[in-house]
C-alpha cells in the first residue's frame, strides 16, 4: 500500500516542499531513497523502537521510503514524524484520511515522544504558501510556527498524541500564543552605559554608530574600556521591526540557535566570536551550508575583540558581506543566500604590549613591530569602517567620581528619534533602513554639502589620501549627526565632527 505524506526541507533560510512516500509490498527489507543522510538513513534505529514501545508494530515486509523531489539533499531529523506516520498509515495501523493536509516535523525518541527540530520558522512560512490546512510541530517549536500569522499550528509532545489528531483533526485546538508577552519575556538586564566612567567621545561615536547603523572601530591600551563600551552597545540600540525580527529568527532557528520555547527574537542579536574562529565558522558553510557568526549577527551587532589577532585570511572574509549585506555560499549544484546586514564593532590595541602612545606607561614594542602589528589590518576592511575612534586611558578623577553618568535610556530615545527620521526619509526605498544603507544615488539625494563643507571635505581628502569609499562613508556618517540634531541638512560642523572619525586613514598613523 502507498501512503504520501508532508514535509520539508530547507536550503540556506528558505524550505521547499517534501513529499514522504511510503511504499510496503511482500518481501524483506526497508529501502530509503530521496538523496537522505545519515542522519535521515538513521530514521529506523529510532521509529522501530518507538512503535515497539507503544503498541505498534515495524511491517516485516519491503518498506521503500522515497523522499521527493528525489535530486535534492535532505538531512536532519525532522523527517521522523512524516516517515513513522507514514508506515503506520500504510502498515494499516492507523486510518488517517487527511493525512495530506498537513505538514509534519519532528524527531521521534525511542520511547515515542517528539523532540524539536530546526528551520520550523520557515517551514511554517513553506506550509502557509503551500495552502496546506495546518503543520504539525514539537510542542517545544510550537512558539515559533506560531509566529506566521493565518497558520494553524498543531504541537504535541508524543507521537500517539500526533496519531489521535491526525485520526481526528476536528477534537483539536490549535496552538496559540500571545507575543504581546514575548517582550517582557525577552527583556534582560543589559549593561549599561552609566556604568561607564569618562569616555564621553566614545560614548558620542557609539551613539552615532547606533543611530546611522555604522561600523565602528575603537583603538586603544588594554583596560580603557574598548570591551566594556562595545557590550552596552545592544542597550542603546533600537527595538527591531517585525520583519526584521522574522528574518533574524529565520537564521538562528535555522542554525539551532534558537533557545527553547521563545518564538520570536525580541532583542537584536550580539554575537562576539573568539578569534580563533575560521573563515567558514564566520561567514557560514560546510559539507550542509549553515549561517555563520556574520548572519548571526543579521539586524544586530558582530562584535571582534583584539581584531588583529584574527587571522588575515578571517578578517578579509568579511569585506564583501559587509559591502553586499549578504553571504553567498556556492557548491556544485547549488548556491545559498544568507543575510547579512550587521554592524561590525571592533576593538584593538595599538601595538602588540598595547601601550604605544600611553600617557604612563612605556611602550616595548620596536617601531617596525608596531608597523607589522597594525598593518594585521588590511586597508581595504578599514576602509568599510565608517567610525575610527581613539579609546584613551581614564584618569583617576574620572574613575573616582561618584556622579552617575548619562544612561542607555537617555542615549537609546536620541538613537530611535534619529531612526525615525530616517524611517520616514526612506520610506519609498525598502532595501535601505539606516543611512549606512545609502546608495550612490540616495547619498547623492540626502547628503549634498555647501560650497563650505566642500571645501573642508576636499581639504580632508588630500591631506589623509581618503579613498571614494571614505568619502562616501563619511557624508553618511555626517548625515547621521544631523539627523542626531534633527538637522534637514548637513553643515559644516556635522562634517568636521564625521571627517575626525576617520583617523585611521592617517597615513602612519600612531607612528608619527
Amino acid at each position: 500500500m502507498l501512503i504520501k505524506t508532508n514535509s520539508c526541507a530547507i536550503q540556506g533560510i528558505d524550505a521547499f516542499n517534501v513529499t514522504v512516500e511510503v511504499d510496503i509490498t511482500s518481501g524483506m527489507h526497508t529501502f530509503m531513497a530521496g538523496l537522505p543522510d545519515n542522519a535521515v538513513k538513521e530514521s529506523r534505529s529510532r521509529i522501530e523502537p518507538a512503535l515497539n514501545n507503544n503498541g505498534y508494530f515495524y511491517p516485516g515486509k519491503k518498506i521503500t521510503i522515497n523522499l521527493a523531489p528525489a535530486d535534492v539533499k535532505k538531512e536532519g531529523s525532522a523527517y521522523d514524524l512524516a516517515i513513522i506516520i507514514g508506515i503506520l498509515a500504510a502498515s494499516g495501523q492507523i486510518s488517517c484520511p487527511s493525512i495530506s493536509q498537513f505538514m509534519l516535523l519532528g524527531e521521534i525518541s525511542l520511547d515515542g515522544s517528539i523532540s524539536p527540530v530546526r528551520g520550523v520558522l520557515s517551514a511554517a512560512i513553506q506550509a502557509q504558501k503551500s495552502g496546506f490546512a495546518g503543520i504539525v510541530v514539537p510542542y517545544v517549536n510550537a512558539r515559533e510556527a506560531s509566529v506566521v500569522k493565518g497558520l494553524r499550528v498543531f504541537a504535541f509532545r508524543h507521537l500517539t498524541q500526533v496519531i489521535s489528531f491526525l485520526e481526528n483533526p476536528s477534537l483539536s485546538e490549535p496552538f496559540f500564543f500571545d507575543y504581546n508577552d514575548l517582550a517582557d519575556e525577552q527583556i534582560e538586564n543589559l549593561p549599561d552605559f552609566h556604568d561607564v566612567k569618562g569616555q564621553e567621545n566614545v560614548k558620542r561615536a557609539l551613539e552615532i554608530a547606533a543611530a546611522g547603523g555604522h561600523n565602528a572601530i575603537m583603538i586603544g591600551p588594554p583596560g580603557s574600556g574598548k570591551t566594556m563600551l562595545a557590550k552596552r552597545l545592544p542597550s542603546i540600540l533600537p527595538n527591531m521591526t517585525l520583519k526584521e525580527a522574522l528574518e533574524s529568527t529565520r537564521i538562528h532557528s535555522v542554525a539551532g540557535k534558537l533557545g527553547p520555547n521563545i518564538g520570536l527574537l525580541q532583542q537584536r542579536p550580539f554575537r562576539s566570536p573568539h578569534h580563533t574562529i575560521s573563515d567558514v565558522a564566520l561567514v557560514g558553510g560546510g559539507t550542509f551550508p549553515q549561517p555563520g557568526e556574520i548572519s548571526l549577527a543579521h539586524n544586530g551587532v558582530l562584535f571582534l575583540d583584539e581584531l588583529p589577532e584574527f587571522k588575515r585570511t578571517v578578517l578579509e572574509v568579511l569585506r564583501q558581506p559587509i559591502e553586499d549585506r549578504v553571504v553567498t555560499i556556492s557548491r556544485a549544484r547549488f548556491s545559498v543566500d544568507y543575510p547579512a546586514s550587521i554592524m561590525l564593532i571592533a576593538a584593538m590595541n595599538p601595538c602588540p604590549c598595547g601601550y604605544y602612545n600611553h600617557p604612563e606607561k612605556e611602550c616595548t614594542c620596536g617601531l617596525g613591530n608596531i608597523r607589522r602589528y597594525l598593518s594585521r589590518i588590511s586597508g581595504p576592511l578599514l576602509d568599510r569602517i565608517d567610525i575610527h575612534i581613539e579609546v584613551t586611558p581614564v584618569a583617576f578623577n574620572n574613575l573616582s567620581d561618584k556622579r552617575v553618568g548619562e544612561s542607555s535610556a537617555d542615549i537609546r530615545a536620541r538613537v530611535i528619534a534619529a531612526r525615525k527620521i530616517q524611517d520616514k526619509r526612506y520610506e519609498d526605498n525598502p532595501t535601505v533602513s539606516s543611512n549606512a544603507m545609502l546608495t550612490p544615488a540616495l547619498l547623492k539625494k540626502y547628503c549634498k554639502i555647501d560650497s563650505t563643507g566642500e571645501i573642508l571635505l576636499k581639504n580632508a581628502m588630500e591631506k589623509l589620501n581618503l579613498s571614494a569609499r571614505a568619502y562616501d562613508r563619511i557624508l553618511k556618517v555626517a548625515r547621521t549627526i544631523a539627523d542626531l540634531e534633527n538637522s534637514e541638512s548637513i553643515q559644516t560642523a556635522h562634517l568636521a565632527e564625521a571627517i575626525q572619525y576617520r583617523s585611521l586613514d592617517r597615513e602612519s598613523w600612531g607612528l608619527m
